[in-house]
């Protein structure tokens, strides 16, 4: 009886220390990544007495190659990334694992058509051109389901990193481990903005990288593990022919979907040149396909596991949604030494942190300069509008946080925030940028017609209803795409033809976008916030009175697109040349 006594008392002791072990790990990690963020935050040259919000949003366009590949590819490899694709060959097989791949490919496809006009024309987020093209509340629009993107997609890795830690540490709420990462996270993008983001991309990249390949290894060789190579037609996976379309929408939508994100451009746009904006696309490409390796590896050892001879609990099904969602975590929790299992929990801890300071700066940034300075306050200064970024990165953090501790279903919201971000904001992208003569009437009108066909083509996992289908050889959400895609070539043509042969009355263009254009028309600086405008653009006379009569209105010597002036507040403040 007293044998018995000291070997669970021994147990329990070693229990406790492991644990104790486990967390002073963690700690360590996240201390780590504060004082790094810190650190890094200091190199800005940003001051509270001189505030510069592109300093603290693209780090002063000084991001070097090899820090911008490394911070590119951790935005890519979250915790949604390392567990889903785990669970995705675990469950359903390889060949239906699409986002490494669809992801790759587009950045690749980013870096071809979007990374180099975009950095050489200087903008500082996304939303710029449609702001400079469309106007201000237009631009506004459009950060609507940019912005709930990125909060639904931190509030998903926040709670795949508190169900992770749950997992290994039983006695840690997973409450507890949201609020703790969501407030690591806030702290240091605070201090240093994307310096800070950068510079702890670095060590986080790291962690991921050592921590899952470290595990991979001890998991292989676990006992109730059968070769990998023999249960290869097990994890391989299998498409029917009846999921051909179902596939092939699903990868255009990883592919074409995954580039219209701040988080991508704010990288992009931070690079030292458009040639390094490029380079660093086709790099990350490639990190993001040597990264998946592991989390397919772990899927696949987790699919020849015999797990009745481990210590998972047999009453619960390993294959139930429950489970497998948690599969990363559950390999290295039954199939590793303890030691090994707080490396890899480090590495999904540096994953989820690593997307989910990407998406809180990428928010707080298009609110502050695109919302706050360009359609509410035009006026603000630099210090107004870095107080609103921080603001904003609080909020958003604190929303992702609540989010991803009070809904259950979040990566169906942030699914369907992603269809929205393919169906509406990728075609209006590539308008924005290749195609001169759309205007706010297409981006409107597609903005609506892609939002209710989205809608209309019914979304399951929310029920809603399908009401209308297009048949089984057409990928639907792809179809959404490319009718948004037509609505705003087809209108903006049409109110072009009907407004400038003057079928209609200048009066009737009621957006202010094609020749009822008021007197003063405001460019969008690329580099900066527009409380420089004034200083860096000059508005000018017309230079005769032909002209005048031509055009009936004042132009701008901006030679491409232009900002509508209808969209500003109020005009007070600019200075106009008198008329003649």
């Amino acid at each position: 009886m007293f044998f018995f006594y000291q070997v669970e008392q021994h147990h329990i002791k070693l229990t406790m220390v492991v644990h104790v072990g486990g967390l002073v790990a963690i700690i360590f990690f996240y201390v780590l990544i504060l004082i790094v963020g810190i650190w890094a935050g200091r190199k800005q040259k940003s001051s509270e007495k001189s505030p510069d919000t592109e300093e603290i949003m693209l780090a002063g366009r000084n991001i070097g190659l090899l820090v911008g590949i490394f911070t590119m590819t951790a935005t890519w490899v979250g915790g949604a990334y390392i567990n889903g694709t785990a669970e995705q060959v675990f469950s359903t097989g390889l060949l239906t694992c699409q986002a490494p791949l669809g992801y790759a490919i587009s950045l690749v496809v980013g870096g071809l058509l979007f990374a180099r006009p975009m950095r050489n024309a200087g903008y500082v987020t996304m939303l710029d051109p449609f702001q400079r093209k469309y106007g201000q509340r237009m631009g506004g629009l459009l950060f609507i389901p940019a912005l709930l993107g990125e909060v639904f997609w931190s509030a998903a890795i926040l709670s795949a990193l508190g169900a992770t830690i749950s997992v290994i540490f039983t006695d840690v709420s997973m409450t507890a481990s949201i609020i703790i990462s969501a407030a690591v996270v806030i702290v240091y993008t605070l201090f240093g903005g994307l310096y800070s983001v950068a510079y702890t991309d670095v060590v986080q990249l790291g962690f991921i990288f050592i921590g899952l390949w470290i595990s991979v290894p001890f998991a292989l060789k676990n006992e109730s593990v059968d070769s990998i190579i023999t249960t290869w037609p097990e994890w391989r996976g299998h498409i029917d022919k009846s999921q051909i379309v179902e596939w092939m929408d699903g990868m255009f939508l990883l592919i074409f979907g995954g580039i219209p994100w701040q988080v991508y451009f704010q990288r992009v746009l931070s690079a030292k040149s458009a040639k390094n904006a490029m380079y660093l696309s086709f790099c990350a490409a490639i990190g993001c396909i040597l990264l998946a390796i592991p989390p397919v590896l772990i899927g696949a050892i987790a699919k020849s596991t015999n797990w009745s001879m481990t210590n998972y609990d047999i009453n619960k099904d390993i294959t139930s949604p429950e489970a497998t969602k948690l599969i990363l975590p559950l390999v290295l929790l039954h199939l590793c030494p303890k030691f090994v299992a707080f490396m890899g929990l480090g590495a999904v801890s540096a994953a989820v942190m690593s997307s989910a300071d990407s998406s809180v700066l990428s928010a707080s940034s298009m609110f502050a300069r695109n919302v706050w300075k360009l359609v509410f306050r035009n006026q603000a200064s630099e210090r107004e509008v870095l107080l609103v970024m921080r603001i904003g990165i609080f909020l958003v953090g604190a929303a992702a946080a609540g989010i991803g501790i009070l809904v259950s279903s979040i990566y169906v919201l942030w699914y369907l925030c992603s269809d929205l971000v393919y169906v509406i904001l990728f075609p209006q992208l590539l308008c924005v940028v290749y195609v001169p003569h759309t205007n706010t009437y297409g981006s409107l009108s597609a903005y609506i017609i892609g939002f209710v066909f989205r809608i209309l083509i019914g979304e399951p996992s929310l029920s809603i209803p399908a009401l209308i289908r297009f048949g089984p050889y057409i990928p639907p959400k792809t179809l959404c795409m490319i009718i948004s895609l037509a609505t705003t070539l087809i209108i903006s043509l049409i109110a072009k033809i009907l407004f400038e042969k003057r079928i209609l009355p200048p009066q009737l263009d009621i957006l202010h976008c094609l020749v009822n254009i008021p007197n003063e028309v405001l460019p969008l600086k690329e580099s900066v916030t527009t409380d420089e405008l004034q200083q860096q653009y000059r508005l000018v006379k017309p230079k005769s009175t032909t002209t005048i009569v031509a055009t009936e209105q004042q132009c701008l010597s901006e030679p491409t697109m232009m900002i509508n002036s209808s969209y500003l507040p109020s005009q007070d403040t600019l200075n106009i040349y008198p008329n003649s």
